[in-house]
């Protein structure tokens, strides 16, 4: 497991620049191209999702809304809550604010990708029912596209560009999401992992076993339901907590450009730091670049393909300027970003890392020292590793919940066991650490309410909420891969396609929170550049059809 970590740990940083640059400066060439579409036809996109020029006789298998709520409960999901206090965490507050610019490029970039996928989507004749009628998607265009164009032959980029968002649907899409709830679970009513596991399976495989049109109406009611109840509760949080909203602002815009307070406030000061984590986090938030989404909705009945791609440009408003700025506000508004709270840690989890100060000031992470000497509760500072929970030094070690009383001894790493100076053993410590994922943003919401004697529940909204856009996020994700397997292996696959997908889903649940947050990192890099490559050499194409839409007004003739 430790050389998995450090190769994923090569590879993320490897990948990481390459990946910001590309999805930043796609997104910036695409908005200049096509004139700042997502600020022009902002409001068009509202009008064709309220269902008003529908014409249910168009080719395809759901509406634009149900195309935009699949998509949604694919991009609202634990990345809106875990995903915004990961890249605050270890990024600092800064990050939140290039999550925003990811998001205002994001939409030219969802635009594009989603138009030329619905011009080179495919019908699937004599399909069943839960195969679906049509399927389009990056594949489509990377290899018809391209060949249009260029003539060039980009089969094999199309297939690895599918092979890789199938093994992303995989962890991404679904691994993180169960995990994130078995975490949620675990800590709040001690469940064990893999019974939770078990059930949201059951859950996702009674859904997706009926294809896209059971998908787009489950969707199509989960998604406003679970998108209004958690931006309620935060707005509730912020009302309470006006006073701190403001110079929450403040804080966020200042570290942006000068960070000073990344891992939970311990002093990265990185600017690349902070605009990577931001940037990573707001492309799994809102996927816009990815390539996923552009399979969603590609399914809806429509006969032109922009009057989709408008219906997507608002993915990234809805998903990240909305609800990822509610999680963001609510962390940062309440100060538990920076905060160490008491803690039960397990000797053996996963979260578990060992720091050691560099010249800079700033912390790296280290192997595991053979032994922790602790005397009266406070570790040995030998310059070998200070003992850290997610990335944050724990300064003090008690074995019982209330600290009161120190633990003096031995913590051995290889066995994750902690011995007394009076023989007794401990595989259980209790101390102040720092949150992280979804248990940092209920950090939030619990003393966000807890001034009007609701902070018990806090917790039970972000349960709850992790819950539906977890669950609709695996989902929706399910569709993306088994249009994926399809397109590499045929319809014969989708089946198979599906059952290996909730395997993963249970598998999930049970692994390290950080493994499968940063194997998701790697797999996401590897399919979102083709992807953007692919956008900027059809740009010229996807202008053309752009202006011909908006020049003959084909929505006018529904009224």
């Amino acid at each position: 497991m430790e050389a998995l970590e450090h190769f994923i740990e090569i590879a993320n940083n490897l990948l990481s620049p390459v990946l910001v640059i590309g999805l930043l400066g796609a997104g910036a060439f695409l908005t200049i191209r096509l004139g700042f579409i997502q600020l022009r036809r902002l409001g068009h996109g509202f009008a064709v999702t309220s269902g008003k020029y529908d014409d249910p006789d168009d080719e395809g298998d759901v509406s634009h809304f149900q195309a935009l709520t699949t998509a949604l409960s694919a991009t609202v999901g634990t990345g809106n809550i875990a995903g915004v206090a990961l890249a605050i965490h270890w990024g600092g507050p800064g990050a939140l604010f290039w999550m925003w610019v990811t998001a205002l490029l994001g939409m030219a970039t969802k635009y594009a990708e989603v138009t030329l996928a619905q011009h080179y989507r495919v019908s699937m004749d004599d399909g069943h029912k839960w195969e679906g009628s049509v399927a389009g998607g990056p594949m489509y265009y990377i290899e018809h596209g391209i060949k249009d164009v260029f003539g060039w032959n980009w089969k094999p980029v199309a297939m690895f560009f599918a092979f890789m968002l199938m093994i992303t649907s995989f962890f991404t899409g679904n691994a993180i999401q169960s995990n994130t709830i078995a975490t949620q679970v675990a800590d709040n009513f001690g469940i064990a992992t893999w019974i939770t596991g078990l059930f949201t399976a059951g859950i996702v495989g009674a859904v997706i076993i009926g294809g896209i049109q059971r998908i787009g109406k489950v969707t199509g009611i989960l998604a406003p339901v679970m998108a209004g109840l958690y931006v309620a509760a935060a707005l509730l949080v912020l009302i309470i907590n006006f006073e701190g909203v403001l110079p929450a602002f403040g804080t966020i815009f200042r570290e942006a450009f000068n960070p000073t307070a990344g891992v939970a406030g311990t002093g990265m000061g990185i600017f690349l730091f902070t605009l990577r984590y931001g940037v990573q986090r707001g492309l799994f938030s809102n996927e816009a670049g990815q390539g996923s989404a552009p399979i969603a909705h590609s399914a809806a009945k429509t006969k032109e393909p922009v009057s989709e791609g408008v219906v997507a440009l608002l993915e990234p408003f809805i998903d990240t300027i909305v609800i990822c700025t509610m999680t963001g506000l609510v962390i940062v508004s309440t100060g538990v970003f920076e905060a160490k709270v008491p803690t039960e840690i397990s000797l053996s989890d996963g979260n578990i890392s060992y720091l050691e100060p560099n010249a800079d000031g700033n912390y790296e992470t280290v192997s595991a020292p053979d032994q922790i000497q602790v005397a009266d509760g406070v570790p040995a500072q030998t310059g070998d590793g200070q003992f850290a929970f997610y990335d944050v030094s724990v300064d003090k070690f008690f074995t019982d919940k209330a600290q009161t009383i120190p633990f003096t001894g031995v913590i051995t790493t290889d066995t994750d066991l902690a011995e007394s100076s009076s023989g007794e053993s401990y595989t259980v410590l209790y101390g102040n650490a720092a949150r992280n994922s979804s248990p940092l943003t209920t950090l939030g919401f619990e003393q966000g309410l807890d001034p009007i004697g609701l902070g018990w529940l806090g917790k039970y909204v972000v349960l709850i909420c992790v819950f539906l856009f977890a669950v609709s996020t695996a989902i929706s994700w399910s569709y993306y891969g088994d249009r994926c397997a399809n397109y590499i292996w045929g319809k014969k696959a989708i089946l198979p396609y599906k059952f290996v997908f909730l395997i993963f889903h249970f598998v999930g649940a049970t692994l390290a929170v950080t493994t499968i947050w940063d194997l998701g990192d790697v797999a996401l890099s590897l399919v979102t550049l083709p992807n953007v490559i692919s956008l900027i050499l059809l740009s010229g194409l996807l202008k053309k059809v752009t202006d011909s839409y908006f020049e003959r007004k084909p929505w006018e003739k529904f009224g």
